[in-house]
């Protein structure tokens, strides 16, 4: 999700670095962002003037030093684990401001403990988008116990800026996005394994039935199965009536299989 946050940034002017550990990565991500320009060129969506500002505007590092130096606004997308992300917003905050603002992408992670060991907590706050990220018009804001109030107002008229109809949330797991969209996606997990109707089909269902846009298995392809496995553990494990988050055993026996969705090849769709 990192090159699609990376080029909404990059379309709406700002100067963007995307940055990963290695060099291929960051090609990987540059390349999905010419592609999806592109693909917009082809519809009539994005001009050629529109394109080349954008990939001007876009840089790939692979030295997080480099990458994140003199920046106001850092926004990791990095995978669901709590370590992993405060590791790398304390690295972080070696190369910033004090007054650089540390946003996470994470979809369920308490925003206020990501933000417990980190110098100037109050800087730090929750931006959650949702794929494909310059498609999808929602950015979940997630306000930590010790956010400021001029982060949040400085992050909503950034979004503003993005395009994006931002809403506002305490810090809770599962915030609101994430609780209500995988309780419907464990539920169609489970019609699968219990043989209740075909992927597809169940799919279909919502989408024709109650105007999903994605079918929720669909949808759990495009996020990954395992980070809808981590969630669903994270919610049943944090949430005081968390029992209905528990994770069907299909998923976890895709997981393990390597069936991780589209970036896989498979999930419950092949790709």
């Amino acid at each position: 999700m990192g090159h699609g946050i990376a080029q909404v940034a990059a379309a709406a002017g700002f100067e963007t670095r995307l940055y990963d550990v290695r060099a291929d990565l960051v090609e990987a991500g540059l390349t999905k962002v010419r592609a999806n320009l592109d693909g917009g060129v082809a519809k009539g969506k994005v001009t050629e003037a529109q394109r080349t500002a954008t990939l001007a505007a876009l840089r790939g590092e692979t030295d997080l030093q480099a990458a994140v130096t003199g920046a106001d606004l850092v926004v990791e997308a990095i995978p669901e684990k709590l370590a992993l992300k405060q590791e790398l917003f304390t690295k972080v905050a070696a190369h910033v401001a004090s007054t650089a603002v540390l946003a996470t992408n994470t979809s369920s992670l308490s925003v206020t403990a990501i933000a417990a060991e980190l110098p100037g907590p109050e800087r730090v706050i929750g931006t959650h988008f949702f794929n494909p990220v310059h498609v999808m018009k929602l950015l979940e804001i997630v306000v930590g116990q010790k956010t400021a109030p001029e982060v949040l107002a400085s992050v909503q008229a950034w979004g503003a800026k993005l395009g994006k109809d931002c809403i506002v949330v305490r810090d809770s797991p599962g915030f609101a996005t994430s609780r209500l969209g995988l309780v419907i996606g464990l539920e169609a997990i489970r019609m699968v394994e219990e043989q209740v109707a075909s992927a597809e089909d169940i799919d279909k269902a919502m989408c024709l039935g109650y105007g999903f846009p994605m079918g929720p298995l669909k949808l759990t392809d495009l996020v990954g199965l395992d980070v809808r496995l981590n969630i669903a553990e994270y919610l049943a494990a944090n949430l005081q009536h968390g029992d209905h988050f528990r994770p069907p055993a299909l998923l976890r026996e895709m997981v393990a299989a390597g069936k991780l969705g589209k970036k896989s090849g498979e999930g419950f769709y092949k790709w």
